[in-house]
């Protein structure tokens, strides 16, 4: 499994959290059960193959670290979404961004232009083209806040 696709389930997995409000390690931990995990490969090409040692404890930090540091997040997120309300975010589009600047700010081995241009092609995946110039703008800025050019 390569580092895109555990990255889109690991936004499936914040969207998850998000919209039930379950602990991120049970929500993990739930997800990959056999059975269910077969379910999702039925439906989703990214969950095709199940993914080794070290994309699964890839997944699980950052579905975690996203999830304790998510008053951070949403507050970079408050901060470069000028003129929008949080809340009207679509759900995804906040996932990605939020896993985009976890991993930009918090795991050493991805560089920010990387988390950016993963979390644009995840918007582009699921979302209208408004979304993803929104998603590209936000992360933009925030790059450009932080210091590091995209």
């Amino acid at each position: 499994m390569t580092r895109s696709a555990a990255r889109e389930i690991a936004v499936h997995l914040i969207y998850a959290v998000q919209c039930t409000g379950a602990d991120a390690a049970t929500v993990v931990n739930e997800r990959f059960e056999e059975t269910y995990y077969e379910l999702l490969s039925a439906e989703n090409a990214v969950y095709a193959d199940k993914p080794g040692k070290k994309q699964m404890a890839y997944i699980s930090s950052v579905v975690e670290g996203v999830c304790a540091r998510q008053e951070e997040l949403e507050g970079y997120l408050s901060k470069y979404s000028i003129g929008w309300n949080v809340n009207r975010i679509s759900r995804l589009a906040k996932a990605a961004m939020e896993l985009a600047m976890y991993e930009a700010l918090y795991v050493e081995d991805v560089p920010m232009n990387v988390a950016i241009h993963e979390a644009v092609k995840l918007a582009q995946t699921y979302e209208e083209p408004e979304t993803v110039a929104f998603v590209n703008g936000v992360l933009g800025s925030f790059s450009r806040d932080k210091g590091q050019s995209t």
